[in-house]
């Protein structure tokens, strides 16, 4: 392969190192309509929440506009998130190794993973903000449905929808604390927003991070 053909392998760097494919571009896609969708819907949610905040109607047009906007854009975000539930569930499952993982996480937080057990796609942390995500999305869903005054609220007792307000904000605060952790945890695994922005990780990367999932990639290839 000479260096033209090396610029140009979507699975190679700029030096001709190779690189392994971690999400193909549908599956960014995915990712990015979530993340967009949440960013409004945060923003949104909060310029009603409080009066304190009601400024931030300002950035989608007024308080009507926020009020109309705020659950059609929610309906955005699920379908996006089910998608990718979807695609990801596989890999999100609990396995062996798991639960020791979770127990040695001080060796998590001391960047000493050689002492780790062996780390499929996603590691016990990840899996676990999977669902946590998974669970609020649902509530945010089941509520917003309750409490959607232009087209359902009126079909519920006053009872019902005071309690689906609470938790539709006890969704809201899970679901904002949750990607505030795989926001951090993003940069400070230096490399995972590249992996999402531009599809690929290094070996070493792999090797490290996922070594399950790297020694799994390296078979099939291989084959």
């Amino acid at each position: 392969m000479n260096h033209s053909e090396q610029h140009n392998d979507p699975l190679r760097d700029k030096d001709g190192n190779p690189l392994i494919q971690r999400y193909h571009p549908n599956e960014r896609s995915n990712h990015w309509i979530t993340a967009i969708t949440f960013v409004m819907l945060a923003l949104s949610g909060l310029a009603m929440f409080h009066p304190s905040m009601a400024w931030l109607a300002l950035l989608f047009g007024g308080g009507q506009w926020t009020r109309i906007l705020h659950p059609f854009a929610g309906l955005v975000m699920f379908v996006s998130f089910a998608i990718l539930v979807l695609r990801f569930w596989h890999h999100n499952q609990f396995e062996d190794g798991d639960r020791q993982w979770l127990k040695q996480i001080d060796d998590v937080l001391n960047n000493r993973e050689e002492k780790l057990p062996k780390v499929g796609k996603y590691n016990a942390g990840q899996k676990i903000l999977f669902f946590v995500l998974l669970f609020c999305m649902v509530g945010l869903l089941l509520s917003g449905i309750v409490i959607w005054r232009a087209y359902f609220a009126f079909y519920f007792p006053i009872p019902v929808i005071r309690a689906a307000v609470l938790l539709h904000a006890i969704c809201a605060f899970g679901i904002i604390c949750s990607i505030i952790v795989h926001i951090y945890a993003a940069l400070w695994v230096k490399g995972s927003i590249g992996a999402m922005v531009r599809g690929t990780v290094t070996y070493g990367w792999a090797r490290k991070h996922h070594p399950k999932w790297f020694e799994a990639v390296i078979r099939t290839t291989r084959k």
